[in-house]
């Protein structure tokens, strides 16, 4: 730990002890910290003028997609209207791979696949 830090932990200690974080407003609320480094420098005004409107970025409503179609996925009986939906939550992956610097593991992707077609198999028995 280098000087600073040490002097800064010191004193944020003796404010603790002395009761002076005691009235901040939030107290025992967790702190919400946005964290907006996955977007583009350029883009950041434009997405927190999106987000005061109640609007998804295209990435995270796309997310958001993809999450809800694993959820419905699992509730599908039927093997033709399974695929169909494996197939439409396969394209949104790719989608959401092509609007990324660092695409979504596939291999993480081909585990879920393949548990939900296994769970489907054991559950027909």
């Amino acid at each position: 730990m280098d000087i600073f830090r040490k002097i800064a932990e010191e004193r944020i200690q003796e404010a603790i002890e002395k009761g002076l974080f005691d009235d901040l407003p939030g107290k025992g609320r967790p702190i919400r910290l946005e964290d907006e480094t996955w977007i583009p420098e350029d883009l950041r005004i434009a997405y927190r003028l999106l987000k005061k409107a109640n609007f998804l970025p295209p990435e995270l409503e796309l997310r958001k997609e993809i999450v809800s179609l694993r959820s419905l996925i699992d509730t599908i009986d039927s093997d033709k209207e399974r695929m169909r939906r494996l197939r439409e939550l396969n394209y949104k992956i790719m989608r959401l791979n092509l609007t990324r610097e660092r695409p979504m593991r596939l291999d993480d992707e081909c585990r879920i696949i393949e548990r939900l077609l296994i769970r489907h198999d054991t559950s027909r028995g």
